[in-house]
């Protein structure tokens, strides 16, 4: 491996790896047999995506990576999401070097060829704004994790795995929720920093998709998720459809249009369900909608894990096969195995479980204990079969899909993984995973198939780009309305002068004349990085939708 360990890549389904230290763009590295190799076109609607999330690695999840937290719960300010995870980290002995520990240890090269080894062919990285830069007293460790994204991608290359890189933390928060990196208040596109917050996450995704859409990376990051779970309850779903739109241009800008050039773009449903983006920018160059179904946070059941075989298959099936034709292009971004929300902070730090009625809001009473969805040393033969029964379903149902996660982190505390629903390596290593993905193909019988192909513009093909007029007619930017905030020349807005950064390049000590890239892809997207106007006044980016704008704007 890349630190010099030595280990036996086992793939039963035919996949080679290849790496060459003095030709390290080589992509003649295949996953599996079924999956073509990375030096050749992954058909999206034609071939399948088997993937896996990689969560709790550059953007560390309290669930998932209990260790990281556990020693901050108990402090004046407990560690309950990234922001208060890095404050404690920096006040304590080991510093903020602590979270670096955590980028070179939680996911290494062996996660990858075990994950190419489990038939799996796709990852999605979940990645935060500060790989790019921070600002201000935000806290969190800047630049450092895109050195461990710029790993991944070598690893990904070594063993045939394409990336769908997925910016979940964006300025603001974009859902207020502990994993877009700050637990509180929609900020980003919403309140009276919604506005200036977008324009920031507008130059991010500038910045990532310049790199991403070079000739070297763009056949392994093939997808591209611009905003994570943006909450449109709160954003309102035609200010997320003119922010989408804005995104698309910017990315397109960057990678050119067609097959080929750069990556597919992922618009989440923003949680108003995917049949509300039917014909959302029809005839848009290779985008996708990013579905996430869970149900283990809604209302929850005494019924056992056998009684859920059918209902992803019911729940997801038909939707799924409609969406593939109304909007084009499909994909579950995550899904698990969890049918409670029994886990160890699953919901939040300390913030309790609906099942056993000790959720921090009222309202759910009492169901039962946790402990039989979260022993699972002591699983029987049967709920293995159960849920095994549940994921293939859900695999079938879903045809393109991301399981979140292919690890959970053991806690500190009791030495054990304490969400076992959501690892899929803990499943696949205790029998409650598919040895092989493709097991779940026919599960759900389905009904009502959709039959294909993707229409040629869905792929790069011919009319790629060719939006009309009346799709885009009401998707100005920026939007005449933000949510919680009011007309865009009442807040506080940014100015395009500042110098724009560039994500920096990997290196190879064997291959020093390679050309690995400058990280920009398009030398005419000269545009400057938005940044503050001198005389004018802004509130903190996380201020909240509850405040006022500031009365004199700018003097």
């Amino acid at each position: 491996m890349e630190n010099g360990d030595k280990i036996t890549y086992t793939n039963s389904f035919g996949g080679t790896w290849y790496w060459d230290d003095t030709d390290p763009f080589n992509n003649n590295a295949q996953a599996q047999t079924y999956t073509p190799p990375l030096n050749e076109t992954f058909k999206y609607g034609e071939d399948k995506i088997y993937g896996v999330n990689l969560g709790g690695w550059l953007v560390p999840e309290p669930f998932i990576a209990p260790a990281l937290y556990e020693p901050y719960v108990n402090n004046t300010t407990p560690a309950v999401d990234e922001w208060t995870l890095c404050q404690n980290m920096r006040d304590s002995d080991g510093g903020i070097d602590l979270m670096e520990e955590h980028y070179k240890s939680f996911i290494t090269e062996q996660d990858f060829a075990q994950i190419a080894g489990a038939g799996l062919n796709h990852v999605r990285i979940a990645i935060g704004y500060y790989a790019i830069e921070t600002r201000g007293d935000e806290p969190f460790l800047e630049k450092t994790s895109w050195k461990y994204f710029l790993k991944a991608i070598n690893w990904a290359r070594k063993y045939g795995i394409r990336i769908n890189l997925d910016l979940h933390v964006l300025p603001g928060s974009q859902n207020g929720w502990n994993h877009s990196g700050r637990l509180g208040d929609v900020n980003m596109l919403a309140g009276p920093m919604g506005l200036a917050n977008a324009q920031r996450s507008l130059d991010y995704i500038r910045i990532i998709a310049e790199f991403i859409s070079q000739e070297q990376y763009k056949d392994v990051i093939t997808m591209f998720g611009i905003t994570n779970e943006p909450q449109s309850p709160i954003i309102g779903q035609d200010q997320l459809a003119a922010y989408y739109y804005q995104a698309y241009q910017i990315v397109r800008e960057a990678s050119g249009t067609g097959e080929g050039k750069g990556p597919f773009i992922n618009f989440h449903d923003g949680f108003a369900g995917i049949a509300q983006w039917e014909g959302f920018l029809t005839g848009a160059d290779r985008i996708t909608l990013d579905y996430h179904p869970y149900i283990a946070f809604s209302g929850q059941s005494s019924a056992t894990m056998d009684s859920y075989a059918n209902t992803p298959c019911d729940a997801w099936g038909a939707a799924m096969n409609k969406s593939m034709t109304a909007f084009g292009f499909t994909a579950a971004g995550e899904f698990s195995n969890a049918v409670t929300d029994c886990g160890l902070w699953l919901n939040g730090v300390e913030d309790g479980v609906r099942y056993e009625g000790t959720y921090k809001d009222p309202g759910f009473e009492r169901v039962g204990s946790c402990d039989e969805w979260t022993d699972w040393e002591n699983y029987s033969d049967d709920m293995k079969a159960a849920m095994k029964q549940f994921a293939v379903a859900s695999m079938d149902a879903l045809q393109n899909w991301f399981f979140w996660t292919w690890k959970i982190g053991e806690s500190t505390v009791t030495g054990k993984v304490e969400s076992p629903a959501w690892s899929y390596k803990l499943g696949l290593d205790n029998g409650w995973m598919p040895k092989d993905p493709r097991e779940a193909a026919g599960t759900c019988g389905n009904p009502s198939p959709w039959t294909g192909p993707l229409e040629a513009w869905q792929t790069g093909g011919s009319g790629a780009g060719d939006i009309a007029a009346t799709a885009t007619a009401s998707l100005d930017w920026p939007p005449a309305t933000i949510s919680h905030g009011g007309a865009p020349t009442d807040l506080p807005q940014y100015t395009p002068t500042a110098a724009v950064p560039t994500l920096a390049n990997p290196t190879f000590t064997s291959a020093s004349s390679v050309d690995v890239g400058n990280g920009w892809n398009n030398a005419a997207d000269t545009a400057g990085l938005m940044t503050d106007i001198a005389s004018c006044t802004y509130l903190d980016p996380w201020v909240g939708t509850n405040a006022a704008a500031p009365t004199a704007l700018c003097s």
